[in-house]
């Protein structure tokens, strides 16, 4: 009886979310049980809704959930993602879960079905459509609304039970861009059908929600820099992402799904890893360029203190010749305010005359890739400076967020100017 009444209550809460625009009813109202009722009963909308598919009583090991935003020029890839999921499909100790989002005019495959649908992935050998059986399927979804991601997260760990969680944000990035551009429009998963997205605070309030996991992935551009990352510091135990933009593919699912089912045993950390390695090899083989890093959570909270000793070190000894020279070196990325904090440190203590500055900048360098960092990877030359962990740099917009609140790299940038 209790197992029915919560499967209910989970169908009337996304009918409600997918039905709101059409009957005045949003996340942020206020009221009963019996008022969100009524609002649907007096709905002329009946939602579709396929009950979740549960095949193992009891936890497993792993929920890997993955958030595909394709409801943009993205479709194909997100068709092509969930597809390469069923080369392995879920293990024995592991539950694998996506959503994946369309709209209208972009991809006619795999039936052109609109709007959205969650799958419990399982192996096929079609590579060309997807097979595996639909646990939701949502008419209308707004993968733009940080709120939906949450109640997405909320029910995978509901009908998919585990011990550990990994969740996998797929779509397009906008990393830190502050300028007047794009200041309004930098975040994740932009959904086209409704214009909205997810801003990188936003984000931070739906791990205040959903509580804390094991690992998230950003599976988009320019997402591991300190100031995405310092925000999401209590949200889990390993940020995987990547410095630059993003070759479309994303992860290549076959690489990592693989080796974690043969393997369901590894804790969070060495999946962090495996995430990292399986992402870029694929593009390595084919030289084809990529950095993608796993950081260390735990670690975020002693970084400021590191970063301020050496910005105090190199004001107080005013060695901005040195830090100028170093900006205009350091490793950067398509977005050329994105810099690699590390690189820009190891610049100043190579050519720096001052002791002072030497060793702060040294003490920066090994906190980063000794205890922050914990898996870097990096495909091609270009990126051979790369060390895991992108910082804006630049003097073209103010500066904010709990980064700048806790650091003063807003001070360095203003003295670099």
């Amino acid at each position: 009886m209790r197992k029915t009444a919560v499967i209910s209550l989970a169908c009337l809460f996304l009918a409600v979310y997918s039905y709101s625009a059409d009957i005045q009813f949003t996340f942020d109202q206020k009221g009963d049980l019996e008022t969100m009722i009524d609002a649907i009963r007096h709905s002329q909308f009946v939602p579709e809704v396929v009950p979740p598919i549960r095949e193992k009583e009891g936890p497993r090991n792993w929920t890997v959930m993955v958030f595909i935003n394709a409801k943009n020029d993205m479709e194909s890839y997100g068709l092509q993602d969930v597809n390469e999921m069923e080369t392995i499909g879920s293990g024995d100790d592991i539950n694998v879960v996506a959503e994946l989002g369309r709209m209208d005019g972009f991809s006619y495959e795999d039936g052109d079905w609109k709007g959205s649908r969650r799958y419990l992935v399982r192996k096929d050998d079609n590579p060309g459509r997807i097979t595996s059986p639909v646990a939701m399927d949502i008419p209308k979804s707004d993968m733009g609304d940080w709120n939906y991601l949450v109640e997405f997260v909320k029910w995978a760990q509901t009908y998919y039970p585990a011990r550990k969680y990994v969740l996998i944000i797929s779509d397009r990035g906008s990393g830190w861009m502050r300028d007047l551009t794009h200041e309004k429009n930098k975040g994740i998963s932009y959904d086209e059908e409704t214009g909205h997205h997810i801003t990188f605070s936003q984000l931070r309030l739906a791990f205040e929600k959903t509580g804390k996991i094991d690992i998230i992935s950003l599976d988009a551009p320019l997402m591991q820099s300190i100031e995405v990352a310092y925000e999401l510091k209590d949200a889990a135990d390993y940020i995987v992402a990547s410095e630059e933009t993003e070759p479309v593919e994303g992860h290549t699912y076959e690489k990592l799904l693989g080796p974690f089912v043969s393997d369901p045993g590894m804790d969070a950390g060495e999946l962090s890893k495996l995430m990292v390695d399986s992402y870029i090899t694929p593009y390595q083989e084919i030289g084809r360029g990529a950095v993608h890093s796993s950081i260390r959570t735990a670690k975020l909270s002693s970084l400021p203190a590191k970063v301020n000793a050496f910005i105090e070190a190199l004001i107080t000894r005013n060695d901005i010749t040195n830090a100028r020279k170093a900006g205009a070196r350091v490793q950067s990325f398509h977005h050329s305010s994105n810099k690699d904090m590390a690189n820009l440190a190891q610049l100043v203590a190579k050519s720096t005359q001052v002791p002072d500055v030497k060793d702060k900048a040294e003490s920066l360098v090994n906190f980063i890739e000794i205890a922050l960092v914990y898996r870097n990877g990096a495909s091609g030359s270009k990126y051979n400076n790369a060390c895991g962990l992108a910082a804006y740099l630049s003097s073209s917009a103010s500066y904010g967020g709990m980064w700048a609140e806790d650091s003063r790299w807003g001070e360095l940038m203003d003295w670099m100017k």
